[in-house]
């Protein structure tokens, strides 16, 4: 089961434990919640406390992952207790091909005439996926990987029609309208245009959205790209229910 942080309120008057665990289902998926009390006047020792208990908790209940509030701050304590974040990496991924849309639309970019460039360190299952969805959209594609390549070239040509630039060098990397890195590249110097770090779990994850009836379900508070990550892992939530809006 996935565990999930959520700030409570305090309630004046009345006494409450500072760390209560629920269960929650969210979609037809479980969570173990942890509910820490947490007001405006709350010592930051006692919030790093309460935090390590709820971490320590969720542990012996057999958690190792969990969906964070916004901005938590104490991650540290968490690993510490062995419970880390809900990783987002697989749905950046996923949803890569449509945030390019989103950004060369809001730029005023043509799809046609746009040149999308990727860059990886090793060829993915999800890299296919998200070149493959770039090349059906976008006529300039181009691929920057050590290996494998070819093959996929070879593949969209076959199947669909479609080619992609191997290799491109630097300069044509750093000027493309849309630049999807899956790993780091310290050595691009970007000089416009819209650039997708889907290897930064700390990036922000706007303009993702659900339908109103789903949206109302979730719980408040919840860090949304894990919540998501999350509900997409347990099969609950299909990604075409999660749309990429401006």
């Amino acid at each position: 089961m996935i565990g999930m942080l959520l700030w409570k309120e305090p309630q004046g008057g009345i006494r409450q434990r500072p760390v209560m665990l629920v269960e929650r289902n969210i979609l037809h998926a479980r969570f173990l919640c942890a509910e820490i009390v947490r007001g405006t006047r709350t010592p930051e020792a006692a919030l790093s406390w309460r935090v390590s208990s709820a971490a320590r908790r969720l542990r012996r209940a057999g958690v190792t992952r969990a969906v964070l509030p916004e901005s938590f701050l104490w991650g540290a304590q968490l690993a510490k207790h062995g419970v880390r974040p809900v990783s987002t990496l697989a749905l950046r991924r996923r949803l890569a091909a449509d945030w390019v849309r989103q950004a060369l639309a809001e730029r005023g970019v043509s799809p046609g005439g746009a040149r999308i460039a990727v860059s990886a360190a090793q060829m993915t299952g999800e890299l296919v996926r998200t070149v493959t969805e770039l090349s059906l959209r976008h006529r300039y594609v181009l691929l920057d990987v050590p290996y494998g390549g070819e093959e996929l070239c070879r593949r969209l040509r076959r199947e669909y029609g479609v080619s992609l630039l191997l290799g491109p060098d630097r300069e044509q990397l750093e000027g493309a309208d849309a630049l999807v890195l899956f790993d780091p590249r310290a050595d691009l110097r970007r000089r416009d245009g819209v650039t997708l770090p889907l290897y930064d779990e700390a990036a922000p994850m706007g303009g993702v959205s659900l339908p109103p009836a789903l949206e109302e379900r979730l719980p408040e508070g919840a860090g949304r790209g894990q919540l998501l990550a999350a509900l997409v892992e347990a099969g609950v939530l299909r990604l075409g229910q999660a749309g990429v809006s401006a």
